[in-house]
């Protein structure tokens, strides 16, 4: 149930600004954001152990930001099937997701941005969808893009319904951050950074960005990491919390 939070605003200095919520089980296991990646160099992004992508990466020369989210449809079969977590490496280092047999991949929602483009992919296992995201502030869950999405009556969607309803208006309410390169976390990400760090609901709050349940038999899951990132002409910022609703935990990247 991970979410993306993105804001586009061309007349900006800060043109991007990219919240990044990862949700997973806890035992699962990855590294901090770095330059895991020997084949391409100048990437950095937290690394998956499990299958060796990233759920975020970010070229900063380029400069430009990708993140991936589950999405909803047919399934890829389990035999030949790959990690999506190699697509965000593709489009963070490319502009472009190029020839993939996307048949090997389950369904997601793939987002990439620069200073003066934002795109979203949407594979549900059958077609695949490119469209440009225009200036304004934009919400994509599991089950798509705010609003259009469909949402089916389960437990899950009603969260990220409730989510969206509590969220969004809130996040469009406050002033829009402009974070500069060199001013602290609360500066730079201003009255985002409350909202981004859980708005003070509880973890298992239904409306929760940042939720945490247990499961049951040794299974918790939840969110694992916050990524923020800005992007500019000149570059990107990026600033990570692997302690989610803790704003102690913050460390800069970029």
């Amino acid at each position: 149930m991970c979410t993306a939070i993105i804001s586009f605003d061309p007349s900006s200095p800060v043109p991007v600004l990219l919240v990044g919520v990862r949700d997973e089980f806890v035992a699962r296991e990855w590294e901090a954001p770095g330059r895991h990646w020997p084949d391409r160099p100048g990437l950095v992004g937290g690394r998956d152990l499990r299958a060796g992508g990233t759920w975020l990466a970010v070229d900063p020369g380029a400069p430009r930001v990708a993140t991936v989210l589950n999405g909803r449809g047919r399934m890829a079969p389990e035999t030949g099937r790959l990690s999506r977590g190699e697509l965000p490496l593709r489009v963070a280092a490319d502009g472009k997701l190029g020839r993939l047999d996307l048949a090997s991949f389950d369904p997601f929602h793939l987002l990439g941005a620069e200073p003066d483009r934002v795109r979203l992919w949407r594979w549900d296992g059958v077609e695949l969808v490119e469209r440009e995201l225009g200036p304004g502030l934009h919400m994509i869950v599991n089950s798509g893009l705010e609003g259009e999405g469909r949402l089916e009556g389960q437990t899950e969607d009603a969260y990220m319904a409730a989510r969206l309803a509590h969220f969004r208006p809130r996040l469009a309410a406050a002033a829009r951050p402009e974070p500069g390169p060199d001013v602290p976390l609360e500066q730079a990400w201003g009255e985002w950074l409350p909202l981004v760090t859980g708005d003070g609901l509880p973890r298992a709050d239904h409306r929760a960005l940042l939720p945490l349940f247990d499961l049951g038999e040794g299974r918790v899951w939840g969110t694992t990491s916050v990524s923020l990132t800005a992007l500019t002409a000149a570059g990107v910022r990026y600033d990570f919390s692997a302690v989610s609703g803790d704003a102690s935990t913050w460390a800069r990247v970029l």
